[in-house]
């Protein structure tokens, strides 16, 4: 099966990841401990086939599958779980921990905090009593376990690949990153793929099938063919180049059914905002002015012209199929008036902003971030505020510039759930300061601690419920565009892809006539 990607993946090692175009190759050749039943949400065996909470959620108990082996002919057992823990816990140096973004929103600290993550460890140790029991200690509990455990950032490696390829070396050069051979080259899990090729002159990523997997692939190989114009990649799937994107445009959905192919449609899991960072921009560490932004986006039309059928405007930072989804927060109805208003309060009339977005990416909750920017600079514009674009390729400055150097004012950007916890929505975003956002709020970030650590379905649902009302009303970090319902575009000789709302598809289950 050839897949057309929208982008470049970042490199092949879970842990320094944290976006779909990484994770969508990543998913075919590593597993999890746990993951997510194919087409939904809920917790499923993966390399742990039980698995158990004690002391108060603060000790997890996993019961190995056994006779697994990772892809360089080693076994996966007990040793392995902890020496990948024991690996992300004692990360060396502040480049590699600042890649490390999903372990840092999980598990807040490391053995010794050198890069963004401040926080007190959540992990405390891993023992391995026999090959096939591995037991985490924590230092608190959380209530996002065990969902949290599904997270392709926490894969497991082989060990001794991690060692003899030269793992955990990143370095940094301004705004850019360098990865060790395991990283680039030499990714070793124990997934339905095995790596094969990584040909970045022709962009393509091919792999093969991995024969000893418990749930052995109908393909005998996938290539993942990297097409960052929309346009062609529908062109290419239409001439049966390729067999499958992802995120087709909603106009075009009625065409490719049409010609004869599939277009499958993920359950919405999703948010896009507006991003807002006050470091640079006084004026925007004000609440009115962020609800100027807010009331000056016409979040309506833009869901209507913009995005594909079945997308609804965000009330806030958490789709409503999450626990924790507020049915009482602020709104922000389109009000340009009253955004001029605000504006004029607060002394920011002549507001100049660097509204940055991505190019050569296309996202669940961003199909065409080019026009979805111009909508929303337009209706700035109306309001009387003066946009400078800036345009920066997503894998190539923009996600560095945003998340790591927090250059820009605005930005576009959005999140597809990891797993069914609000505190991967808003924890993420807003558990600690962030360039991204550059907002410094020790209060808000004790409230989504405290409802993070809260144990029990009703409580902890109670706890986020609170935590995003008041994200609305009180703290307004961002502003929350839209939840969409995206697809993926398939063949008619295709059979068998599961679209998930996490967007996590494992394509062990495809088949090719």
């Amino acid at each position: 099966m050839i897949f057309g990607a929208a982008g470049n993946p970042k490199n092949f090692d879970p842990i320094f990841n944290d976006d779909g175009e990484s994770f969508r190759p990543i998913r075919q050749m590593y597993d999890t401990l746990v993951q997510n039943k194919p087409g939904t949400a809920e917790v499923a065996g993966a390399l742990a086939e039980k698995w158990e909470s004690s002391n108060e959620g603060k000790t997890w108990k996993f019961t190995l599958r056994k006779n697994v082996k990772f892809h360089d002919g080693t076994p996966f057992n007990a040793a392995a779980v902890c020496f990948n823990f024991n690996r992300w816990f004692n990360m060396k140096g502040a480049a590699a921990q600042s890649q490390m973004i999903y372990y840092g929103d999980v598990f807040e600290g490391f053995a010794k905090n050198e890069g963004d993550a401040t926080g007190e460890p959540v992990y405390k140790n891993c023992e391995a009593p026999d090959e096939g029991t591995a037991v985490l200690n924590l230092n608190k509990a959380k209530g996002a376990f065990p969902a949290a455990f599904t997270l392709p950032s926490l894969s497991m490696s082989s060990p001794d690949a991690l060692k003899k390829y030269d793992a955990d070396k990143v370095v940094q050069s301004g705004d850019s990153f360098t990865y060790g051979a395991y990283a680039t080259d030499h990714p070793t899990g124990t997934g339905p793929f095995k790596f094969q090729s990584y040909d970045r002159a022709k962009g393509e990523i091919t792999m093969v099938r991995n024969e000893d997997h418990w749930a052995k692939a109908k393909l005998d190989k996938i290539i993942f063919k990297i097409i960052p114009d929309e346009n062609t990649r529908k062109q290419e799937l239409r001439s049966g180049t390729i067999d499958a994107y992802d995120y087709p445009a909603s106009a075009d959905y009625k065409t490719l059914k049409d010609s004869g192919l599939q277009v499958l449609i993920r359950p919405s899991f999703n948010i896009l905002y507006l991003g807002i960072n006050g470091k640079n921009t006084p004026a925007l560490r004000d609440l009115r002015v962020r609800q100027a932004l807010a009331y000056g986006v016409n979040r309506e039309q833009l869901v209507k012209s913009q995005l594909p059928e079945g997308a609804e405007v965000a009330k806030q930072f958490v789709p409503k199929a999450i626990a924790g989804y507020s049915s009482q927060v602020q709104e922000y109805k389109y009000d340009p008036e009253k955004a001029k208003q605000l504006l004029k309060e607060a002394g920011a009339e002549n507001l100049k902003l660097k509204f940055y977005y991505p190019t050569e990416v296309t996202r669940p909750y961003m199909p065409n971030p080019q026009e979805l920017f111009t909508v929303i600079a337009d209706d700035l514009k109306k309001i009387g505020i003066t946009i400078e674009p800036i345009a920066r390729p997503w894998n190539g400055g923009y996600k560095d510039d945003v998340q790591k150097a927090g250059k820009h004012d605005l930005h576009l950007l959005g999140w597809t759930g990891d797993y069914n916890d609000a505190g991967n929505f808003v924890g993420t975003f807003f558990g600690r300061a962030k360039a991204e956002f550059g907002y410094d709020n020790q209060e808000l970030f004790n409230a989504i601690g405290k409802a993070d650590a809260t144990v029990g379905d009703e409580a902890h649902k109670k706890a986020y419920e609170a935590v995003n009302a008041d994200l609305m009303s009180k703290y307004l970090p961002a502003i929350p565009v839209s939840n969409t319902t995206p697809g993926i575009a398939v063949s008619s000789k295709i059979s068998g892809v599961v679209p998930s709302p996490l967007t996590d598809e494992r394509f062990n289950t495809a088949s090719k006539e």
